[in-house]
C-alpha cells in the first residue's frame, strides 16, 4: 500500500490508512468541522474518512 509522506494518520479504521507506516494513502484530504464556530482541534474532522 502506498503512502503519502505529507499526511500522517493513526486512524486504523480508515480505508485509506497505511497501518504499517501510519500514513494516509490519498494524494490529498479534505478537513472540515462539525461545529458552527470551531475553536479547538477536536472540532475538526477528516472529511475524506471512509470505514474499511
Amino acid at each position: 500500500m502506498n503512502k503519502n509522506p505529507s499526511i500522517k494518520c493513526t486512524v486504523e479504521e480508515c480505508k485509506y490508512n497505511n497501518t504499517h507506516e501510519r500514513y494516509c494513502t490519498l494524494s490529498s484530504i479534505e478537513v472540515g468541522t462539525h461545529e458552527k464556530n470551531p475553536t479547538e482541534a477536536q472540532c475538526t474532522d477528516c472529511n475524506s474518512f471512509e470505514l474499511k
